[in-house]
């Protein structure tokens, strides 16, 4: 797993189509898993209430850490639905910043 210590590269949206993901959950207990999953649903609740943006932090199959700033319009217990209507798997994400 990697950590939010690893400089993450920032990047747009609309490249994440392109990108390759895990197959396994990036974070190993499952109290993790719950968390990332409360501020995801979270994350939705601002995306929809109030159009706010976060910074969600994932990483690729290549184990690289990203980062994209955008807003998140829906979530289910395997992905997140972006602004642009682009999916993030779940279980890829590390974490968010809420500003």
């Amino acid at each position: 797993m990697q950590t939010l210590e690893q400089a993450p590269e920032t990047i747009a949206k609309e490249t994440i189509a392109s990108l390759r993901f895990p197959g396994h959950d990036v974070l190993a207990l499952p109290a993790q898993q719950q968390w990332r999953r409360y501020e995801a649903e979270r994350a939705t609740m601002l995306g929809n209430g109030y159009h706010n943006k976060v910074d969600i932090y994932f990483q690729t199959a290549d184990g690289a850490l990203k980062r994209v700033y955008t807003t998140v319009w829906a979530c289910d217990s395997d992905y997140l639905t972006l602004k642009s209507g682009t999916s993030l798997p779940l279980r890829s994400v590390v974490g968010f910043d809420f500003y």
